[in-house]
């Protein structure tokens, strides 16, 4: 005998019940339940394959290519792209902020806010881009996003079907083209030179519904879209009834000159979709950004945003609403950009010094990165290895050129380099290091 109680066996076989491996048949008693047979057990070494079910189709492999995604481990270091000098943020500010909200109890922001989001945010945000970058808008054309790749994707996703031909920089920003191969869209890459996205090719592809550029900063060559070839793009949207996604890719960080107005700001047909980030200023972990979409579009963002990922955090949104509200932003906007071209300079200045027989590097006018073009991929690479031996992070200007790009095709090689996320002495450190890592070839 067992010698247990008779709750154990009425909880015992409620289990088994419960999980199906007995059943029980009225005025004939309990049975063992007629399971199928599992598969057998997987060996040592073996790996789960991908059933035929999951069919996966092209879009997910051919967007692997694009996944130049880096989880940032540890400070940051000489010479990461995409990142801020957060050594320089306002941490206590940005504290106090986030305490104020929690310490006023905020019931009525503790629910499923506006798809949108936060009403207050996106009225400063339209304050400030009217301010700050000629652009008028209406809160209510605002959709706050979780950072500009999400931004990307809504578009994306609520314009383009699979198969739909759309026009992109070519080199290009790799998560821009990543999103695109998700969603199974065909890319047409167009080239690029000091003037930007050279425009006048726009009439080769004739079944192009979107295009996507980054006017303010190209990404990954720096240039700067002419207001020639601005007025020649919106011309053309407004002619083939397309759409232009614009990122205002590294928009807050203008060196010299007069920063040229957004083309959303141009656009008479209400064929731009305009996208920001607080990633550059702030730092990239924030995850908040906006959309500012054309009127006839809103409804339809806001439905698409309701069926997915509702609004971002709501503490986050309402702590930025005060950091706008309160002056904070604009201040450290501009203590942003003054440390942004200092450490510019000083790459510049110490790269011609030490490393200007690798290649040349040109003073960029805008941006928080700089390349320098290179004869061959075997170079490229082995450069970049020599670099990241000296625990260096530099990225290869090839990964950003588009499947099928003509090997042949002038500054398809290169280093990219992110200045603004280390300090001048750490920048002089990391070239000091390079000129004797490289040395050694």
């Amino acid at each position: 005998m067992l010698e247990v109680s008779r709750n154990t066996v009425v909880n015992a076989y409620e289990r088994l019940f419960a999980e199906g491996f007995i059943e029980t048949r009225i005025g004939d008693g309990t049975y063992v339940a007629q399971l199928h047979a599992l598969s057998k057990p997987m060996q040592p070494g073996e790996s789960f394959g991908i059933e035929p079910q999951l069919h996966l189709g092209f879009r997910l492999p051919a967007a692997s290519l694009f996944n130049q995604h880096r989880i940032h481990e540890g400070a940051p270091k000489a010479f990461r792209i995409g990142m801020p000098a957060i050594d320089l943020f306002p941490f206590d500010d940005w504290a106090r902020l986030q305490s104020r909200f929690w310490r006023r109890e905020p019931v009525d922001h503790m629910g499923y806010g506006h798809p949108a989001g936060e009403p207050q945010l996106r009225e400063l945000i339209a304050q400030y881009l009217r301010h700050a970058r000629g652009l008028k808008c209406d809160p209510s054309q605002i959709v706050i996003t979780l950072g500009a790749q999400q931004a990307i994707m809504i578009c994306s996703a609520l314009l383009l079907h699979p198969e739909d031909e759309v026009v992109i920089e070519n080199p290009c920003y790799w998560a821009a083209a990543g999103a695109f191969s998700c969603l199974g869209v065909k890319m047409n890459g167009i080239a690029v030179d000091n003037d930007g996205l050279q425009t006048s090719q726009l009439q080769r592809i004739p079944k192009a519904r979107l295009a996507y550029v980054s006017p303010s900063c190209q990404y990954p060559t720096g240039a700067t879209l002419s207001m020639a070839r601005r007025l020649e793009l919106l011309k053309w949207a407004e002619e083939k009834k397309s759409w232009i996604i614009e990122d205002d890719y590294d928009g807050e960080y203008r060196y010299s000159g007069t920063p040229l107005t957004p083309l959303a700001a141009i656009d008479q047909s209400n064929r731009v979709l305009y996208i920001g980030s607080f990633s550059k200023v702030m730092y990239p972990g924030l995850r908040l950004g906006y959309l500012v979409a054309p009127k006839q579009l809103v409804d339809q963002f806001l439905l698409m945003r309701t069926m997915s990922t509702r609004q971002p955090p709501m503490n986050d949104q309402m702590a930025m609403a005060l950091f706008l509200s309160e002056g904070h932003f604009q201040k450290h906007s501009r203590r942003m950009r003054r440390a942004a071209l200092l450490r510019r300079d000083a790459l510049l200045q110490a790269w011609n010094q030490h490393l200007s027989h690798i290649g040349e590097m040109q003073q960029v006018s805008s941006g928080l990165h700089v390349t320098i073009r290179l004869a061959n991929f075997v170079t490229e690479q082995r450069l970049i290895a020599q670099a990241l031996s000296e625990g260096i992070e530099i990225t290869p200007l090839s990964a950003s050129w588009l499947p099928g790009s003509s090997e042949a095709q002038t500054g398809r090689y290169g280093l990219v380099l992110g200045f603004a996320c280390v300090k001048v002495p750490d920048i002089l450190r990391a070239v000091e290091t390079l000129k004797y890592a490289w040395a050694q070839r």
